[in-house]
């Protein structure tokens, strides 16, 4: 940085009998965003793509929230850790943005990694000024209604901001800003009666979830003695479930060290702070010092949190407040901008003193919706509410409250900010159908994924275009050179089936001794649901021993629509399945995990969980199929949904093709200035952004270099070592032509190149 050589002059200010002022700056945009956590980060950037000026105000050093180092929680959302029956459900837009570049530049979890990422994509944008470590502490309304302006302080410079702006939007998680303009909220528990939802209680109370603090510990090799704090936890049986700390565990494995839910989780949080402490030094004092873990001699206290990880508080009220049979009976609403898929996950309020189990957790059959009308307030006309504060009940909140649920929603936020500006609006005016339909066409345009809401775009040139391919995938096999897998547990191959009759299907095993081979056709109850509950056909088969055997599977089945179906093979530790290293978009191997089993009358359902092992494990199953399964096909790359969902959705290249491409044609020659490509970076990976580890650093199903050529061959862009979900170029001037092809250089190994989505626009 170029030094100025001018040498300044000394300051010197004589005694005053007033008091100072601190330098105070203001700052005029279109909208203020108050909190840097995963959904605020989420909301400005959105905002600022869509070309409003954003300013982002975070009280804390770091973006992220709960995500940071300083707190360090794995963000997760309706994935679940992959533990439950939402496939392919991880969260798109900017937050898969910032997963999947994560992903590959931290695959090992690094929190503080994560931190760059987080703040590199907001600073890259011109439209957002990031103020860091500064606090709303107050605001001006223009009237009882309007939010006028906030004023913010930062302590490192010690500068006093005046924020104006004509929309304002809360994410704090407290909802400072929401508060401070009177605002209705909620904290605490509706009663049963309320909402009529049957997990609630039978009468309302205050208690809420605490919050937690995390730590880690690192082997250095060598002996290492802990003198404990004398603020530390002596009596560790204070804490009921002692015995399942251990050295192994550390990090958010450690969520269960929970404090705070019968007190003021606003307002008493310093003191929440200092019992989490007490517990968490009381705990390494335990590890350390008792004699029970030898193991941990040479292992020394890296890193204690500075501030907990809050989960709840105040939630206000937006013109929809979301109830528990919003989740679990998964209902349709008409302003739907996201979605959510976690459990609903209540703890108890003594959290790690509790005798109860650390949590309930209670999972729909499917992923949920998420209104529009949850994210604003129904009082404070031009205010949103992002974040954990959002409009919803205290059950449904168990679900929503998670960071990546939050992010996904938050998107909304921005884009329906940017629509405020543009039209001169309000909040609540873009909540009439025909302005949600273009606030959902925009966030599909980006990434954003609406369960049970196609893209419905009038300006995507490829609706009047022919749109063939160099080859497509017939399913006729998936080759048997993969490892043998012994059936301890059910394991199951799901197949995107077409209307009419179920394909006849062989796969191969060995038998140890004669027994009975079982397996099941099954689907969901759902069309876009994979939960296989239904059980279509069974068929029993007597084997001899011996290896290598192939058994036909013919289920004599038609079904009434395409959806996913399940070729279950039942638990037989006499059976060796034979499994294949071929990965392909759309197809996923999974294995019984157990049952959810909830008490009468609490309104959730009992199903079975079958979810996918992680790779490198998790191998299709080797299989094949009279007639081949069809379905991925170049026309899915405008269908409207860029995903699977109850079929693949993507064009998927003949891994037999040497020279891939999709070919767009047009009568009439077109003006192009923009396409946007979207591909398979395997939306069922949970992409834990930190403590856990991940195989692999790109998705295995994506592709790495492609070309964009006009008809006449010429090159109007070539992207290599492509990592990311949707691709968007740009041209500086529009190209005229009647004829696009997209041109696959390179995908990767034992995966057939696929495509989920190509828009084109003037």
């Amino acid at each position: 940085m170029k030094q100025d050589n001018q040498i300044p002059r000394m300051l010197s200010e004589p005694f005053s009998t007033e008091t100072r002022s601190p330098k105070t700056v203001r700052i005029d945009s279109d909208l203020v965003i108050v909190g840097g956590g995963l959904a605020g980060t989420c909301a400005a950037i959105t905002a600022a793509r869509a070309g409003i000026r954003v300013v982002l105000v975070q009280d804390r050093p770091v973006l992220g929230g709960n995500a940071s180092s300083e707190v360090r929680l794995w963000a997760l959302g309706a994935t679940s850790h992959m533990n439950n029956n939402n496939r392919w459900a991880r969260e798109g837009g900017v937050i898969d943005e910032i997963l999947v570049e994560n992903m590959y530049r931290n695959r090992e979890g690094n929190a503080l990694i994560f931190d760059t990422v987080l703040l590199e994509k907001v600073v890259e944008e011109e439209n957002i000024t990031l103020l860091l470590n500064t606090a709303a502490v107050s605001l001006r309304k223009s009237d009882g209604e309007t939010i006028e302006s906030v004023t913010a302080f930062c302590s490192q410079n010690s500068t006093r901001y005046e924020l104006y702006a004509p929309l304002f939007c809360d994410a704090s998680g407290d909802g400072i800003v929401a508060f401070q303009a009177g605002a209705a909220f909620r904290m605490g528990a509706e009663s049963r009666d309320e909402f009529g939802e049957k997990f609630a209680p039978s009468e309302e109370y205050g208690y809420l979830l605490g919050h937690s603090i995390y730590f880690y510990s690192k082997d250095i090799g060598a002996p290492v003695k802990f003198v404990p704090p004398s603020y530390a936890l002596e009596d560790i049986t204070q804490i009921p479930r002692f015995r399942s700390f251990n050295t192994a565990n550390d990090g958010c494995r450690l969520w269960w060290i929970e404090y705070g839910g019968r007190l003021d989780t606003v307002h008493e949080t310093e003191t929440i702070k200092w019992q989490l402490w007490k517990v968490v030094y009381g705990v390494w004092n335990y590890i350390k010092n008792s004699g029970e873990f030898p193991e941990a001699e040479t292992l020394t206290l890296e890193w204690v949190g500075h501030i907990p990880g809050k989960r709840e508080s105040r939630r206000f009220e937006g013109d929809y407040m979301m109830i528990q049979q919003d989740i679990i009976e998964q209902r349709q609403h008409y302003d739907a901008i996201s979605f959510g898929g976690w459990s609903i996950d209540l703890h108890p309020a003594d959290g790690v003193f509790s005798e109860l189990p650390g949590c309930d957790q209670w999972h729909a059959k499917g992923v949920y919706q998420v209104p529009y009308r949850s994210q604003y307030s129904k009082n404070i006309s031009n205010l949103f509410i992002a974040g954990r504060i959002m409009s919803a009940s205290h059950v449904a909140f168990g679900s929503s409250r998670v960071m990546l649920t939050l992010a996904a929603a938050a998107q909304s936020v921005g884009m329906a900010a940017a629509h405020c500006v543009q039209g001169n609006l309000l909040p609540r005016d873009i909540a009439v159908p025909d302005k949600i339909k273009l606030l959902q066409r925009d966030l599909q345009r980006v990434g954003g994924y609406i369960p049970q809401f196609k893209l419905d775009d009038g300006e995507n040139l490829l609706r009047s275009a022919t749109i063939t391919a160099s080859s497509k995938l017939c399913l006729e096999r998936l080759p048997d050179d993969g490892p043998r897998h012994v059936l301890q547990r059910p394991y199951a191959q799901m197949l995107p089936l077409p209307r009419g009759r179920v394909p006849r299907m062989s796969i191969t095993v060995d038998v140890a001794e004669p027994t009975t081979l079982e397996a099941q056709l099954r689907t969901s109850s759902k069309q876009d649901n994979h939960s296989p509950d239904v059980i279509l056909r069974t068929l029993r088969i007597d084997l001899p021993a011996g290896d290598n055997q192939v058994i036909d599977l013919d289920f004599d089945q038609l079904l009434d629509d395409g959806r996913y179906g399940f070729v279950c093979v039942m638990d037989n530790p006499a059976l060796r399945l034979h499994l294949s290293e071929s990965r392909i978009t759309g197809l996923i191997a999974l294995q019984y995990r157990r049952t959810q089993q909830p008490p009468q009358g609490i309104g959730v359902e009992s199903f079975e969980f079958w979810t996918p092992p992680r790779r490198p494990e998790g191998q299709n199953i080797a299989m094949t199929f009279n007639p081949p399964i069809n379905g991925f096909d170049p026309q899915n790359v405008c269908n409207g949904v860029a995903r699977p969902t109850s079929q693949v959705n993507a064009w998927v290249v003949d891994p037999d093709d040497p020279a891939p491409q999709l070919d767009i044609k047009w009568v009439l020659p077109q003006s192009i200035s923009k396409v946007t490509l979207m591909f398979d970076t395997d939306f069922d990976h949970a992409m834990e952004t930190t403590l856990r580890g991940h195989p692999e650093d790109v998705m295995p199903f994506v592709v790495k270099n492609y070309r964009l050529t006009d008809g006449n061959g010429k090159l109007l862009s070539e992207v290599t070592d492509n990592h990311q979900t949707v691709n968007i170029i740009e041209f500086d001037e529009p190209v005229e032509t009647d004829h696009l092809q997209v041109q696959i250089l390179e995908g990767q190994a034992n995966v057939p190149a696929a495509v989920f989505a190509v828009q084109c626009y003037e």
